[in-house]
């Protein structure tokens, strides 16, 4: 489930990033860049988390 909201969130960021490049808004680029950045650093944080759980440490 949080993948899929990852995935969702990279789409959404994608398309604000494509769109704010056409109607030539540099705002809406950032917000799309950020909300891409953020869902890929939250899913990487994700699975180190679910890894150093199954191996034991901790």
């Amino acid at each position: 489930m949080k993948y899929a909201l990852a995935v969702v969130a990279v789409l959404l960021g994608a398309a604000a990033f494509v769109y704010g490049g056409a109607d030539d808004s540099p705002g809406l680029q950032l917000l799309g860049a950020l909300l891409v950045i953020g869902a890929i650093v939250l899913v990487v944080r994700t699975v180190r988390r679910s890894q150093g759980r199954s191996s034991g440490l901790r």
